[in-house]
């Protein structure tokens, strides 16, 4: 099919010279069978090059901004006027990788500057700085400019804000809250051959929460020692959901479990009176302990309690404590809650912290790399509080650390000793803490493999 001469070829011209039929009869698709008869097609075709890959051209148009010397307005800017009832309105939906990318977005998609300066100036005050937003805009067509009706961009968990045009010139922005709700997963698997994060995480344990896994269930297990092949695990954590069905944020541990053909251990997360979180058992009782079985996460034992010939003397000589081979800078936790008697330097010890416990015991930390931040004497520390990290400071022939435990005076095999059982919870907190464990062990039953 020819064009006439007469006619242009600039797609522009195509949305400003065509106007509708005041009377055309529907026929066929719906097209107007009288008045102007350019195919629909060539119509969203010009459309979709005003919006996507028409800005240069739009912008540059004499039409599209104040003539020189003359007052900017609302309808050359672009800026706070709502289109006309008649007008061509166009939506895209984007996912924008930062906030800041709001803008450019906007100019890319054919807003005048001063509109994009205006909306964004509106919207970002509700936005996020890190993380991806989802805009939806809604753009019209109006003499030949497009101007920006409306913009919703919200932060992943589904807050942010809705812009649009003010009577006043500008861009309104109404902030809309986050629609957030809990989803309990649930996940097991069995230990493998190389860790049990690598286990956790092809068992879809979400990594963050792994730590809190060992750490729940470090009062009952040594992951270095009890632990092997086979061995079967589960998690359950809660995962904030946004009103899209994504995951937000970070998920908290619930539930953890754990069988050896020794023993098994299960555990509940539950915060008493609304207070800070502990970990408890099915009856209600605590698995906090005085002394966790290993002051140190991801090391293996080198080295146990008891007569070796020492590897730096050549003798042999009573090997006080236990030794957990880690890298260096891996961190040490005190193994209860203590006083600092002494932080610093004792010859073949290295760098040294001694702790005294609340029962008169008293553990020592060898050879690390340096202390923890205000580890001094004095200072009262809590259960499982960094005090230092690994090193190989003082006699030593590699990174570790060499952890002893004394009672009354002398040194015992700190992975056999005995330790205090936690408190148990009575009255209303156990019936609050009956109904949290229920809440928690429908839904593990609800998605049983």
């Amino acid at each position: 099919m020819g064009k006439a001469a007469s006619e242009s070829w600039d797609p522009r011209t195509w949305v400003l010279d065509w106007t509708p039929a005041a009377a055309a009869t529907p026929r066929g698709l719906g097209f107007a069978t009288t008045g102007d008869r350019r195919m629909p097609l060539a119509l969203a075709a010009a459309a979709a090059v005003l919006v996507v890959g028409g800005v240069a051209a739009h912008l540059s148009r004499p039409d599209a901004s104040p003539v020189a010397g003359a007052p900017a307005t609302a309808a050359a800017t672009g800026v706070g006027q709502s289109p006309p009832g008649g007008a061509e309105r166009i939506k895209r939906t984007l996912v924008l990788p930062g906030a800041a990318e709001l803008g450019a977005t906007l100019l890319a998609s054919g807003v005048p500057a001063a509109a994009v300066q205006a909306a964004t100036a509106a919207a970002l005050p509700e936005l996020k700085p890190q993380g991806e937003i989802r805009a939806v805009l809604t753009l019209a067509v109006v003499d030949g400019v497009i101007r920006l009706d409306r913009l919703e961009a919200s932060n992943s968990d589904s807050s942010g804000v809705v812009v649009t045009p003010a009577a006043n010139g500008g861009f309104t922005a109404s902030r809309v809250a986050a629609q957030l709700s809990m989803r309990i997963i649930v996940r097991r698997g069995t230990m493998d051959a190389d860790s049990f994060y690598s286990s956790a995480v092809a068992a879809g344990v979400t990594d963050s929460v792994i730590p809190d896994f060992a750490k729940a269930l470090a009062f009952d297990f040594d992951f270095q020692r009890e632990v092997g092949v086979g061995d079967a695990f589960e998690a359950a954590f809660s995962q904030p959901i946004n009103a899209s069905g994504e995951a937000v944020g970070a998920p908290t541990l619930l539930y953890a479990s754990l069988s050896t053909p020794a023993k098994s251990a299960t555990v509940y997360r539950f915060a008493p009176d609304g207070g800070a979180a502990e970990w408890f058992d099915g009856s209600g009782r605590s698995i906090v302990r005085s002394l966790m079985r290993t002051p140190v996460d991801g090391a293996r034992v080198s080295s146990k309690f008891g007569f070796r010939v020492h590897p730096v003397l050549g003798f042999m000589k009573l090997h006080k404590g236990t030794d957990f081979a880690a890298p260096t800078g891996t961190p040490i936790y005190a193994s209860g809650t203590s006083t600092v008697l002494w932080a610093a330097m004792k010859g073949a010890n290295g760098n040294l912290v001694i702790l005294k416990h609340d029962n008169g015991w008293q553990t020592f930390y060898l050879h690390m790399s340096r202390f923890g931040d205000g580890i001094a004497p004095g200072v009262r520390v809590a259960q499982g509080q960094k005090i230092g990290e690994i090193g190989t400071t003082g006699r030593s022939t590699g990174p570790h650390l060499h952890y002893e435990v004394h009672v009354g005076g002398q040194p015992v095999d700190s992975m056999t000793i005995k330790t205090d059982a936690g408190r148990t919870l009575a009255g209303a907190q156990l019936i609050a803490f009956g109904k949290e464990r229920d809440r928690i062990d429908i839904s593990r039953a609800g998605q049983a493999n």
